[in-house]
């Protein structure tokens, strides 16, 4: 049986008195494909935060490549590169598009600045902008472009260093607020790019949108009252008996989802 590249075991984590997960065990395998489905805040988010290691469990245990995660990322050493893609793209707006994709590399390599600019223009191409969109703003961006720099800040790397090629990415609600025929593009780009970097390359995704989820989706799972209640293939989302599946798709008020 293949072994988990991420794994939580009994996690827990709390805000103030709201208990958000409770004792949540959930594996990531290399290349999976993997959409966490659930009600509004019951803590999807929380546990890609959880998995990039930027915040700690209260109780639990998470273990990278089989090695316990001691602390956050900036406590040590990781065991490999994770990258996220935000909800609402979090790109600097004082900064242009090339800087924000780049930031990392201008930031933490000795990469010439004509070399980064190099790499951010195949990345771009990667995610289907033209190197002339480098050098706007934020500002002068649509959503679905915002969305597609988002995605290649993520998966931008220092080819000089192939430890920091991206081997998870998270992506927390990529299609939220986009209209359809752009929420089309971005979900044929999430497949894309996990068949541009082939490998043990994965990817988490947080989503209630359920063309997203049918779409990019392989293996579904369904976190509700601090728990993962259901997991199975998106095939099985009509199929399944599960009465929190079913009321979830079916948008439903009667049901046991409060």
């Amino acid at each position: 049986m293949t072994e988990p590249i991420i794994e939580l075991k009994g996690v827990c984590k709390a805000f103030g008195d709201r208990v958000i997960l409770d004792h949540a065990d959930l594996k990531i395998y290399p290349n999976d494909a993997l959409v966490i489905i659930g009600p509004s805040g019951t803590g999807k988010s929380t546990i890609l935060r959880l998995i990039a290691g930027l915040t700690e469990p209260d109780e639990g245990e998470i273990y990278v490549k089989g090695k316990k995660r001691i602390g956050m990322i900036d406590d040590h050493q990781e065991l490999m590169a994770i990258s996220m893609v935000f909800q609402q793209a979090a790109l600097f707006d004082s900064l242009t598009v090339r800087e924000n994709i780049g930031f990392s590399l201008y930031q933490h390599s000795k990469l010439s600045h004509h070399k980064i600019e190099e790499i951010v223009d195949r990345t771009l191409e990667m995610v289907g902008l033209s190197p002339e969109t480098a050098t706007l703003y934020p500002a002068e961006l649509s959503g679905g472009m915002r969305k597609r720099v988002s995605f290649a800040r993520a998966i931008i790397f220092n080819p000089e260093k192939e430890e920091e090629r991206p081997e998870v990415i998270l992506y927390d609600e990529p299609t939220a607020g986009l209209d359809p025929i752009a929420s089309t593009v971005v979900e044929n780009l999430v497949g894309h790019l996990q068949r541009a970097f082939s490998g043990s390359n994965a990817y988490v995704m947080v989503s209630h949108q359920n063309s997203t989820i049918r779409r990019t989706g392989k293996r579904l799972v369904f976190l509700y009252d601090g728990k993962f209640q259901w997991e199975g293939h998106v095939n099985e989302i009509d199929n399944t008996d599960n009465a929190l599946v079913r009321q979830f798709f079916s948008a439903s008020t009667e049901g046991p989802i409060k």
